[in-house]
């Protein structure tokens, strides 16, 4: 019978007595509670250069559990990663869905992923998995063209769902492309109320030419409302005024 109370104590003391990576690969367990399984797990992933062949050896014993995939993206190395991108790989060839951990576990590689990779990621149905997608694209944007960037965050830019839409707005603020504030216009002009008001604090953080004409359009011609108002907000701030 595992005592699971006094292995809580152990972990609970790691940061004045460090963890032995051996020692966590010997007490994981399946038939460990999930709470504790993932807490075994992290701290395998947090020992980095220590903890992946541990890691490694409990997958290869074990199979790729949604805790080990967590850990072996905690531990931030490069094999690791060389891993999880296998598994992503062999999942698409066979044609199955995306795995919420393994992109979980993939975010800060988000650069490593092909844009045949990352495009089927972002039109999954499921809002969690379009949200994980739009945080591995960050990875990835500095590497693409605004046209790119923006065929890549349409599905997103049209989701029904606010969380996807705004995600998806906050990421390309970031650029100053003039492709990229004309998208933010229409937004600003049909979408949801508060995809709108992010899109119209997106063209204030943008800060050109291009996005206070933007800022100037909708100003004169939306109605009267929350919309307009923001509009002239982030241009009179534009303006200093």
């Amino acid at each position: 019978m595992i005592d699971e109370a006094a292995l809580w104590e152990k972990l609970g003391q790691s940061r004045r007595n460090p963890l032995d990576p051996q020692w966590l690969g010997e007490i994981y367990s399946p038939s460990l509670s999930h709470e504790l399984r993932r807490a075994v797990s992290e701290q395998l992933g947090l020992l980095a250069a220590r903890g992946w062949p541990v890691i490694a050896s409990l997958i290869e014993r074990h199979g790729p559990s949604p805790d080990l995939v967590h850990a072996a993206g905690l531990c931030h190395q490069e094999q690791a990663r060389d891993w999880l991108l296998t598994q992503l790989r062999q999942n698409e060839a066979a044609s199955r869905h995306a795995d919420p951990a393994l992109l979980d576990a993939l975010q800060c590689w988000g650069s490593a992923l092909t844009l045949s990779e990352l495009s089927p990621i972002l039109q999954a149905p499921s809002q969690s998995i379009r949200l994980t997608g739009l945080q591995l694209l960050r990875f990835k944007a500095h590497q693409l063209d605004a046209q790119a960037l923006l065929t890549l965050c349409a599905p997103c830019l049209e989701d029904w769902r606010d969380p996807v839409t705004i995600a998806a707005i906050r990421l390309l603020q970031r650029r100053d492309d003039p492709c990229i504030s004309d998208a933010l216009a229409q937004i600003c002009r049909q979408g949801s109320e508060a995809s709108a008001q992010a899109a119209l604090k997106a063209l204030g953080c943008i800060a050109t030419q291009h996005s206070r004409a933007l800022l100037q359009e909708l100003a004169d011609e939306l109605l009267p409302g929350e919309r307009r108002r923001q509009a002239m907000r982030q241009l009179e701030q534009q303006l200093g005024t």
